[in-house]
């Protein structure tokens, strides 16, 4: 796959998205570069991109935009992330640069932006990592400072550990917990102070960790005999796909079988658990977006459920989770750029971005509200999050049904959680 692939408004892009040509208005130029993880281990972010892009790029017109979107891979790879991030800002002149898809590519390329002025959109990596993972000093909360040109847009640890909770405390277990945490950016944070085992020990919960495994470890023998000892009947952790998929088969064949099993990353995308077979049935995952949920694009006019129908068609595969917060990372786009006179005015458009309080199709996201931390409440964003199960179906294919929703009731309910088998 090329490095670089840019994609420019223009009436023949329409067509293929059904959207009508728009008649000629005084449109405000950008230049956006975009940034995700299109190969390597997390690529399965990244399927929907080229569909959302073209999708925004149809509609850019028609809001009065000019724009041109300059696409580039991370690899899956920081240093790559980072090293593509100078590329658009030297080379390719950037106006604004949108970044998706865990910390490993959210944090590079908003520490480059901010050191260089760019403003930075990013979404789809839990809070906490994003930004206290770019502090100087993310021990010392006294060293913690806000941004000026970064602002992100997901739910954060909390937000997971509440949900995951959630759905525990609705079956009967003895309450123990194998962990199965990576080192990296997510690992760390979902092991640390501010991640789940304070929470679990508030709980009730007995945790068994251990310790950070690499990524793409082949032999998680280790990790399995612990959580047999420790008779854990929940398991839960937050692995890339390959790794859950090592992990979930030598687990089975090695007798460990856990009650509920719930793993955030991993199980967000359908081609992964199916590639589990019968053994992704009734596995949990935390769940950003899907077609049930109730809104609908400020870009189209599209409910969720039409955008997910639509990608499908497009693609020929099943919708994904993180299509939506890639559509909605251009609709926050589309609307600063709209309310900035001059958007190729770096300040003034990163003035627009905090100002934003608009709803999209993974709903609200404003800036500045209260259920931030004071300390990063400039700089973040929460969105909804539910609770979901894989249900495996007569012809081997998985739906996610959403089987907890304490903290976004306005999300409906699919069905009640049920044990593994």
């Amino acid at each position: 796959m090329l490095n670089r692939r840019t994609f420019i408004a223009s009436g023949s892009a329409l067509a293929g998205l059904g959207l009508a040509r728009p008649a000629l208005a005084q449109r405000k130029a950008i230049r956006i570069g975009y940034v995700s993880p299109q190969t390597g281990p997390l690529s399965a972010f990244s399927a929907a991109d080229d569909f959302m892009v073209r999708q925004f790029l149809a509609a850019a017109p028609g809001l009065g935009l000019d724009a041109e979107v300059i696409v580039k891979d991370s690899q899956s790879n920081p240093n790559r992330a980072a090293e593509v991030a100078r590329e658009l800002i030297s080379r390719d002149e950037v106006n604004l640069i949108l970044v998706a898809s865990t910390p490993e590519t959210t944090n590079p390329v908003c520490s480059v932006a901010e050191s260089e002025e760019i403003p930075v959109i990013s979404t789809v990596a839990p809070w906490q990592p994003w930004f206290i993972g770019q502090q100087g000093n993310p021990a010392d909360p006294g060293s913690r400072q806000e941004f000026d040109y970064v602002y992100h847009f997901f739910w954060g640890l909390e937000d997971n550990v509440r949900v995951f909770m959630n759905m525990w405390d609705a079956v009967q277990t003895n309450k123990s917990v194998g962990a199965l945490w990576p080192n990296d950016s997510d690992g760390n944070a979902w092991s640390s102070a501010v991640g789940m085992p304070p929470a679990l020990a508030a709980a009730g919960y007995r945790l068994t960790d251990p310790g950070r495994y690499q990524n793409l470890t082949d032999d998680f023998s280790a990790q399995i005999s612990a959580f047999k000892q420790a008779q854990a009947e929940i398991l839960v952790g937050i692995p890339i796909p390959p790794d859950f998929t090592t992990f979930w088969t030598q687990a089975r064949q090695q007798g460990y079988r856990p009650k509920l099993v719930s793993v955030a990353k991993a199980l967000l995308f359908p081609e992964s658990v199916a590639a589990l077979g019968e053994l992704g049935d009734n596995l949990t995952a935390e769940v950003w977006w899907s077609p049930q949920h109730p809104f609908r694009s400020s870009l189209t006019g599209q409910s969720a459920g039409e955008l997910a129908g639509d990608f499908e068609a497009a693609a020929k595969r099943q919708w994904t989770q993180p299509a939506g917060f890639v559509h909605a990372l251009f609709e926050v786009a589309a609307d600063a750029i709209r309310r900035t006179d001059n958007p190729t005015d770096g300040d003034a458009l990163a003035e627009a971005i905090a100002a934003t309080d608009l709803q999209t199709v993974v709903g609200r996201v404003a800036w500045g509200q209260e259920n931030v931390p004071e300390f990063a409440r400039r700089n973040v964003a929460k969105t909804p999050l539910v609770g979901g199960q894989w249900r495996r179906m007569q012809d081997g294919s998985f739906d996610l049904v959403i089987v907890e929703n304490a903290l976004a009731p306005q999300i409906p309910l699919g069905d009640s959680l049920r044990t593994l088998a």
